[in-house]
């Protein structure tokens, strides 16, 4: 029978609420198990050899976007991640690059989405008439319930934040997440805004017209999300709108 290979773990430390703490890279090593993921091996590690180990999980099915993470140099999903997936058994885990720093691993995605829902106003505004909570919801067609359904499947889980280059070079770059967002209630028959309303919004260099196509969001969401397809066709319906002044 053959013995368990030993993993190797270099984790980036640093908590900055903790007075004189400084960020580095501390090693730990653990003996792989059949069907590990990065995820059940950052737990084995917290329960057996470093309790203070900071890092977010929710659902640990790929559903909460909690544990979000840079694995070897990639954003991605730790729960998702399978430790064999790397044949030396060295993995290399530092936090996403873009949002606030709560401590090791641990960032606040929650914070970053929360002001870019608000700032690119991410909810549905329906026609006076359909403000009436009295009435029967009006139908919907199925196509357009399976599109916007496809888009809704987000869970932001910040991965395509970190991987664009234009998120790290610009800070006010709303993202594949925010456009993705945006594309939803453009889609949606039942939102009232105009694509007047909507270039003023995203058709600048912030939005769609300020995306290098470099396909970082689409390489590496962990929900296959059609990033590059909605931020083309918003770039397109925003090439051809007329605003007035």
């Amino acid at each position: 029978m053959s013995t368990a290979r030993t993993l190797t773990f270099e984790i980036f430390r640093y908590d900055p609420q903790l007075t004189g703490d400084k960020p580095r890279i501390e090693t730990y090593e653990l003996a792989e198990a059949p069907g590990m993921t990065v995820f059940i091996a950052l737990n084995m590690l917290r329960e057996k050899q470093d309790p203070s180990l900071q890092f977010d999980f929710v659902c640990r099915a790929g559903i909460c976007g909690s544990c979000a993470m840079v694995i070897n140099g990639i954003p991605t999903l730790a729960c998702r991640t399978l430790t064999a997936n790397y044949p030396d058994g060295v993995i290399k885990l530092m936090p996403l690059p873009g949002f606030e720093l709560i401590g090791d691993l641990s960032v606040n995605t929650g914070k970053f989405m929360r002001e870019l829902a608000e700032r690119l106003q991410l909810w549905l505004k329906p026609n006076d008439a359909d403000s009436d909570i009295h009435r029967i919801e009006k139908p919907m067609d199925p196509e357009e319930a399976a599109k916007l359904y496809e888009l809704e499947r987000c869970v932001e889980c910040g991965v395509c934040v970190s991987a664009c280059a234009t998120k790290q070079m610009r800070d006010t770059f709303v993202g594949a997440v925010g456009m993705m967002k945006i594309a939803r209630f453009e889609l949606d028959s039942r939102d009232s805004r105009t694509n007047e309303d909507f270039y003023h919004v995203i058709g600048n260099q912030d939005g769609v017209f300020g995306c290098m196509t470099l396909l970082g969001c689409q390489d590496t969401c962990p929900k296959d999300l059609p990033h590059m397809t909605q931020i083309a066709y918003l770039r397109r319906k925003m090439a051809t709108t007329i605003v007035s002044c």
